[in-house]
């Protein structure tokens, strides 16, 4: 049976303002057949969906929203959803229009009050021509204001309230239209009809809605200093290529650039492509793809990513990736996707949000009738409903995990920390044990060749330069540290070989292949027992401390051995003292013997090393530690701990740009170094404190603020919320959400000791 191919599609989506649009319109793509699964990002405004393109097509995705009271549109061809957020016009211009205009309306409306306090008196004795003019005048005056300041900065207040009324729904804006719009409604009432006790709220209709303005507007900021670091990356890319074709430079957009091209890239300029250098030489600054913050030399042959800085020198690269391919690329969709990805402690927020608008509707309901029923005044019970409806804010709610997750997933990448997405950043938390490979993890990965031992004569091979050229022949198809050492000293002695046939490759232990008619075998002890290869006739000398040992036969026989050695990572020891530190029980396991692991765990500080594991041993240690209740961290750099990646509870990929794609687990680091381990797991903690403190100030904000707003404090202390205070309230509630999420932007990982 043939599985359905789905598709991916990202769209943007405009019009959302609360969680509760965020799961509306989750709600109405998840409805649409064929839709797999629907996630929308209420921080970047899109909404990331898997579908079958047999059954639901694009253009029923787009409808589907539209049918939901929102608006979408397809990114054209080439284009990935961004974020209609960056073209909305900012609302501070408007705020403050409003809210001066609710400072005057205030400010007029003194005299129409029914009681004259201490306030009014001293105002009268200085302002005596503000008691004298007329109430009717100044109620028509106020009304005519009002209606045409809320026609012109509220409009998309009350349209998207009724909006989401059309579509049997409710919003953030449900509950300021409907607060607002009583309360204007009833001064209108007051203002045609005017008795004694009836009076106007004209002032509070305009401070409402210039206060959620004015926190629209500084939230807006906001999130976009959260979403910085995506921005920051889709910068990185220049927009032409210098193109070098028979000595002449031509500039061309970076469109036309074929993979194959030489281009020229001049100091101060960022690559283009990742390519390969062929003259020329250099630094590069890849701190903002990396992480790395020192600048890098570059020559011939070496590799260069796009959106790097060339700094000091003109080089010619050979391209090699383009567009979507390039490591830059890659890294910005890891980002986006991790930054739109949905955390388990987001799970709780969502279904509160889901049932806040309709709950909120019905404490206001409560409040009127309450207050109406024991204080039989109709002012004091619509102020007070008025006031509830206004300082209930979903949107912190909604914000406090994404905004949270959002920038830490930005600045993490700035660090060379990429996070798969908001579940692997929480499952970093909670670890028990860590466990480590070593070679190109807490090793260098690039063990220099330092003894060939040739098996003797009854082998019949008696030249070192012979086994040499024959095992490079196999290795130049393998991507294992051990092959490069064998290839380095190959090219070293300018040996050359012939291409190698029948390459097959046993992760954890060898290869073989076929070399001029030869059938080699190359790897560890198991690959020898598994092919039943005899000892060596004379015995091996033993192998160094620290130097692995690579055997080789040809055909069933044994003919010699390489010991390379591989160096400690300069940041190693630091790194995993930091990890004991911080609690963790730290293992490490290997592949390679125990005589070449002993050495290198010590210089580490590891007490506890198992050697000789193939990729089946790792897995099922890991498998035994998390059968014992521990949660698992592994560590890992290559193809060989990928199942242990996957297995454990949180895998942590070490690799460079240049293996991005082939990344594993649910963090890539991408310095491939040992002080990123603590520094990804710092920074995870410090995330999950601050989602926690944002879900903490979102329910208490709103468990406190909506009593208080009703009246709780009046019976005691005689104390109420006017509903322009509640709107102040309100419009600082997200925005403290971000706020405090905004502090992650500077984070920095402790010093290691």
């Amino acid at each position: 049976m043939a599985i359905p191919a789905t598709e991916s599609l990202t769209l943007p989506v405009l019009g959302m303002t609360c969680a509760s649009c965020q799961h509306h319109v989750e709600e109405a793509l998840r409805s649409v057949p064929g839709v797999e699964s629907a996630h929308v990002d209420l921080m970047a405004h899109r909404a990331s969906i898997v579908f079958d393109p047999a059954v639901a097509a694009p253009a029923r995705l787009v409808e589907a929203i539209r049918g939901a009271g929102y608006d979408a549109v397809l990114p054209r061809l080439g284009e990935s959803g961004q974020s209609p957020q960056d073209h909305t016009p900012d609302p501070a211009r408007k705020a403050w229009v409003t809210l001066a205009a609710g400072a005057a309306a205030m400010f007029l409306s003194m005299p129409l009050g029914s009681d004259m306090g201490s306030l009014d008196r001293a105002l009268m004795r200085v302002l005596p021509w503000l008691y004298s003019l007329s109430p009717d005048l100044v109620r028509w005056f106020l009304l005519v204001l009002t209606a045409a300041i809320v026609v012109w900065a509220g409009r998309g207040i009350y349209a998207s309230a009724i909006s989401a009324l059309r579509h049997g729904t409710t919003n953030m804006n449900t509950l300021v239209g409907l607060g607002t719009g009583v309360a204007f409604a009833y001064s209108v009432y007051a203002t045609v009809w005017p008795a004694s006790g009836r009076q106007v709220y004209f002032d509070a209709v305009l401070l409402i809605v210039g206060f959620l303005l004015l926190g629209k507007s500084l939230e807006a900021r906001a999130k976009r200093r959260a979403l910085a670091a995506l921005e920051s990356l889709s910068h990185l890319r220049p927009a032409t290529a210098r193109l070098m074709h028979d000595g002449v430079e031509a500039v061309v957009p970076l469109d036309e650039v074929q993979i194959g091209d030489n281009v020229l890239v001049l100091p101060g300029e960022r690559f283009p492509v990742d390519a390969i250098v062929v003259e020329g030489r250099t630094t590069v600054d890849e701190s903002m793809l990396t992480g790395e913050p020192t600048p890098l030399p570059r020559e011939a042959g070496e590799r260069v990513l796009a959106g790097s800085l060339n700094y000091d020198g003109a080089v010619t690269c050979r391209a090699e990736s383009l567009g979507s391919s390039t490591v830059l690329a890659q890294i910005t969709r890891m980002v986006e996707q991790a930054q739109s990805s949905r955390a388990p402690m987001e799970r709780l927020a969502d279904r509160a949000s889901s049932m806040f608008v309709p709950i909120v509707l019905g404490l206001a309901i409560s409040t009127f009738v309450t207050w109406w029923s024991v204080a039989h005044s109709l002012p004091l019970a619509l102020a007070n409903t008025v006031a509830v409806l206004v300082i209930a804010c979903p949107c912190a709610m909604g914000l406090a995990v994404p905004a949270a997750l959002t920038v830490a997933v930005g600045r993490g990448a700035q660090l060379g920390v990429l996070f798969k997405g908001g579940e692997a950043l929480e499952r970093l938390t909670h670890l028990d044990v860590i466990v480590l490979d070593k070679t190109g993890t807490l090793t260098v990965g690039r063990p220099v060749l330092e003894a060939i031992h040739l098996a003797g004569p009854q082998a019949g091979y008696k030249e070192e330069n012979f086994l040499l050229r024959m095992a490079a022949a196999a290795e130049e198809r393998s991507n294992h540290p051990l092959a490069h050492a064998i290839v380095d000293a190959a090219r070293a002695r300018g040996l050359a070989w012939p291409a190698a046939e029948d390459v097959q490759v046993f992760p954890g232990r060898g290869l073989s292949a076929t070399v001029e008619g030869n059938d080699l075998l190359l790897g560890n002890e198991a690959l020898f027992e598994e092919f039943h290869i005899p000892p060596f006739p004379n015995g091996m000398p033993p192998a160094t401390a620290g130097s692995t040992r690579l055997l080789m036969a040809i055909g069933p026989v044994p003919v010699g051995c390489f010991d390379a050695r591989d160096a400690l990572r300069s940041d190693a020891a630091k790194a995993i003292a930091g990890l004991r530190r911080s609690g963790l029980r730290v293992l490490m396991l290997t592949g390679d013997s125990a005589v070449a692991a002993a050495p290198i765990a010590q210089q580490a500080g590891i007490t506890e090393v198992e050697a000789g594991l193939d990729p089946a041993g790792k897995l099922a240690r890991i498998r035994a530690l998390q059968h014992t209740g521990l949660h698992v961290a592994m560590v890992g750099d290559g193809i060989n701990d990928a199942a242990a990646l996957a297995q454990a509870d949180a895998g942590i990929a070490m690799g460079s740009g240049a293996d991005l794609a082939q990344e594993a687990g649910d963090v890539l680091l991408l310095r491939a170094q040992p002080s990123a381990i603590p520094a990804a797991l710092d920074l995870a903690r410090q995330t999950l404190r601050v989602m926690r403190q944002n879900l903490a100030w979102a329910v208490g904000y709103n468990v406190v603020g909506i009593p208080l707003a009703a009246g709780a404090l009046y019976p005691s202390f005689h104390i109420l919320l006017t509903p322009w205070l509640a709107a102040a309230a309100m419009a600082l509630s997200s925005v403290c959400v971000l706020a405090n999420s905004l502090r992650l932007r500077g984070w920095q990982p402790t010093p290691a000791r």
